[in-house]
């Protein structure tokens, strides 16, 4: 190993330098949030102080696409406010995401290191995910290297590392598609041949991970099909004039033209994806050398299979399988934004276009040192180069904004007066408010309200209606299209937003008290309507179980990560690992 206290020291510069990179990304990315307020854009809602209501723990009407997630935020909301976890959730994904692809890359060349550190934290599947404000999914894809870490220990039969694979897989299976992804990791690249203990634990782990958001789903009154419209409506997108392929080639094809850098319609962009498809070919071979054939080929494997998920909705022959599959297979609609399962293969590709640059550079240090550096200094910038509108929070659409005081008054009013559902009018998902600058976001009622809130979750998307799963809204909807006022359709509280009352039909509000008018928010209660109690089902019980199970598998591997005596910081370990 040669000197082992020089081993120590360039293993902690490096380090050093690879978060200080990191770090320098993560402020570019996010430079908005110094500003305070809250970044409020399409599914991205936080809240100064977000209730634990038995419908974001264990949705009954609608399905569970925020389970755990809205429970865990619940959570550290009684603790801290909403806007610190905000800023924690985004800029430890960009930070961490940086850090563990450049730790993931097989080299000794810190340059090569900084280079995936860099690629990972700035491709459109970050920016994409970042501006639609899926934030759940970002700790999924910052997780992800961290996991493949901890699954190459696993076969390399290190101690403590099954409760490494679950604590890397924890953040991941805050959303269901991040769940799935962290278990599809585990599941391909932990078996070996010889070794079933280790292996098995980790999958079973990750599993049980898993289990609140599917304990939810088969508890929820919603059913688990979806609307067959929504698969064109959220099938990878052409960005440029290559079209859909080459946008998920490059990593991007978000269904959203709001949610996508201006950039990605530049028509170089498909030549800067061939410049880098052409250096992860390169690279690759020296992938298969340095973490073995088995390990790079089950990569390979994974990435493509993430690939081909993104792919579904945009080929003709499976988009017609998938639209089939959506209305009729329980859970199949996790798969109509395919692109989201784009990560795995996001990483391949960086780790291979390191790697690729690594070799060129070798061979053009043969010649000219100073060329190699400006070779490698190049590629490290040519991310930022090809998508500078990611910088400053997607060119300034993340700014934090203040929620106006009505907000907090009507969730007083409410807590005051518990009990009965709320519903929210006009019958609308998504919301542009002026006081977020005419952003669209997701409503936040269901979140900053103490009680059953009641929103329409039918999507319109241009001209294309995707019709919603909530059960509860499909009976109230008729009863308002066809005029009758509110005070029929059962709920105690009526909550109107000013940003379209003029969609309001004032029949709608006959019969109602107005408790309390602001500038941007009514409320009104229907005297016909006692307070009622929330049912608390066995089968929510059963997801208060699941979330209990999967704490607890938590909770065991960091006792087991800490009694296995390697804990992170241990530098014998990390030297061990690079050298690995």
């Amino acid at each position: 190993m040669g000197d082992r206290p020089a081993d120590r020291a360039r293993v902690v510069r490096d380090r050093l330098l690879l978060y200080a990179v990191a770090a320098v990304v993560t402020v570019v990315v996010l430079a908005p949030l110094a500003a305070p307020g809250y970044v409020l854009r399409y599914d991205m809602v936080f809240v100064p102080r977000q209730p634990l209501t038995w419908d974001l723990v264990a949705p009954a009407q609608g399905l569970p696409r925020a389970v755990p997630m809205d429970a865990v935020v619940s959570v550290l909301t009684q603790l801290v406010p909403g806007w610190v976890v905000q800023r924690i959730a985004l800029g430890g994904a960009v930070l961490l995401a940086a850090v563990g692809a450049g730790l993931l890359v097989p080299t000794e060349r810190t340059g090569v290191r900084l280079l995936a550190a860099v690629g990972y934290a700035w491709t459109p599947y970050l920016a994409e995910r970042l501006l639609i404000g899926q934030w759940g999914l970002l700790v999924c894809y910052a997780a992800l290297p961290w996991l493949v870490r901890a699954v190459l220990e696993l076969r390399a039969g290190r101690a403590g590392a099954v409760a490494r694979v679950l604590l890397t897989a924890a953040p991941a299976a805050l959303t269901p598609t991040g769940g799935l992804i962290a278990f599809g990791v585990v599941s391909l690249l932990a078996p070996q041949r010889g070794r079933l203990r280790g292996p098995a634990v980790a999958m079973a782990g990750v599993a049980l991970l898993n289990a609140p958001w599917v304990t939810a789903a088969l508890a929820t009154d919603a059913g688990g099909t979806s609307d067959p419209a929504g698969v064109a409506v959220f099938a990878a997108r052409g960005e440029n004039w290559a079209g859909p392929l080459a946008a998920l080639a490059g990593t991007g094809g978000i269904w959203s033209a709001q949610a996508t850098p201006a950039s990605r319609a530049l028509p170089l962009v498909p030549l800067v994806t061939l410049v880098l498809l052409t250096l992860a070919g390169a690279g690759f071979g020296l992938l298969r050398r340095r973490m073995s054939p088995d390990v790079s080929v089950r990569l390979l494997v994974l990435a493509g299979t993430g690939f081909l998920l993104a792919a579904l909705g945009a080929v003709p022959g499976s988009a017609d399988v998938l639209r089939w599959a959506v209305a009729q297979l329980p859970g199949a609609g996790l798969l109509r934004d395919g692109q989201k399962f784009l990560a795995p293969y996001a990483l391949l590709l960086v780790v291979c276009v390191a790697l690729g640059t690594e070799r060129l550079v070798n061979r053009v240090e043969r010649t000219n040192r100073e060329v190699a550096g400006v070779v490698l200094g190049g590629v490290l910038l040519l991310p930022v180069a090809a998508m500078p509108d990611l910088a400053f929070g997607g060119a300034g659409r993340l700014w934090p904004v203040s929620y106006p005081a009505d907000w907090q008054a009507v969730a007083g009013r409410l807590s005051a007066d518990p009990g009965g559902e709320v519903l929210v009018l006009p019958l609308s998902s998504y919301r542009a408010y002026s006081w977020n600058a005419g952003r669209t976001v997701l409503d936040p009622a269901p979140r900053y309200l103490p009680a059953t809130v009641l929103t329409d979750d039918t999507l319109r998307v241009g001209d294309v209606v995707v019709t919603g799963e909530n059960t509860r809204l499909r009976e109230i909807r008729p009863l308002l299209g066809a005029g009758r006022p509110a005070t029929e359709t059962g709920v105690r509280w009526v909550l109107v937003q000013h940003n379209r009352a003029d969609q309001v039909d004032p029949a709608t509000l006959t019969g109602l008290e107005l408790v309390h008018r602001g500038a941007f928010l009514a409320l009104y209660r229907n005297p016909g309507v006692p307070p009622s109690p929330v049912v608390v089902s066995p089968v929510r019980w059963a997801v208060v179980v699941a979330l209990a199970v999967a704490v607890a598998v938590v909770v065991a591997a960091m006792f087991r990560r800490y009694a296995s005596g390697l804990p992170r910081g241990n530098l014998r370990s990390e030297v061990e690992t690079l050298e690995n």
